[in-house]
């Protein structure tokens, strides 16, 4: 069994921590800092694997890691798990990252942390290998990309016509309220909604809310939403 998978910087910096086994937050982190120290001290023409004594309550804990550029990528297993099957279960992980985000480095794994919690939980979910070809993970991947797009579509067109029919209500016939997303990340995004007045035929100004709209040519208000699905 995969007891936890952690990966972190050469300063020991957690980047993506993932624990198959009920732990207090206190021993967790105290189990991050023990793996960093003995992962550094290890040479880098030895093997990948080590004996982690009872790292996790049982003699039988094992570490495997493989060191990629600025990253540690550390698989926590017991004994029932080959070491070389781990290692080369690291590498499809690693690979199909890669193949996801386009040579991926540190940062796609800091800003699209759920993108990569989600391309985890298809290789291995409750601390047992799920999925082992690289060509199955990535297509799942962009299937959720795909339904994720879709979603964010949806919520920016309900926000344009709500817009629109508030917009009209209030204003007249002659407003235009309009939407676009600034930035997507995961079901999160940040949309900016538009509603547009063409300028009053008595010269008369409008209020609406805290926004005054002009008295000469088309008014206009720009509000930042940050939605969440």
């Amino acid at each position: 069994m995969i007891n936890a998978i952690l990966v972190f910087n050469n300063h020991g910096k957690p980047r993506l921590v993932r624990f198959y086994r009920h732990l207090a937050e206190e021993a967790q982190q105290q189990i991050l800092r023990d793996t960093f120290h003995m992962v550094l001290r290890r040479d880098e023409h030895v093997c990948n694997f080590l004996e982690c004594g009872s790292l996790f309550g049982s003699p039988d804990c094992k570490l495997i890691y493989r060191h990629y550029a600025t990253l540690y990528f550390v698989f926590c297993v017991d004994s029932s798990e080959s070491e070389l099957g781990i290692l080369d279960l690291i590498q499809v992980f690693v690979e199909t990252l890669d193949k996801c985000f386009e040579n991926v480095c540190e940062l796609d794994l800091i800003f699209h942390m759920d993108k990569v919690h989600y391309i985890l939980q298809e290789v291995v979910i409750g601390g047992m290998v799920l999925e082992t070809n690289m060509n199955e993970i990535v297509a799942q991947a962009e299937a959720q990309s795909k339904l994720e797009k879709a979603e964010v579509s949806g919520s920016v067109w309900g926000l344009e016509r709500g817009a629109q029919v508030w917009a009209q209500s209030r204003l007249g016939s002659g407003c235009h309220a309009g939407a676009s997303v600034l930035w997507g990340g995961g079901r999160r995004e940040l949309v900016a909604l538009r509603v547009s007045q063409p300028a009053h035929p008595q010269g008369k100004a409008h209020r609406v809310g805290a926004p005054h709209w002009g008295v000469q040519g088309a008014a206009s208000m720009q509000v930042l939403l940050c939605c969440q699905g």
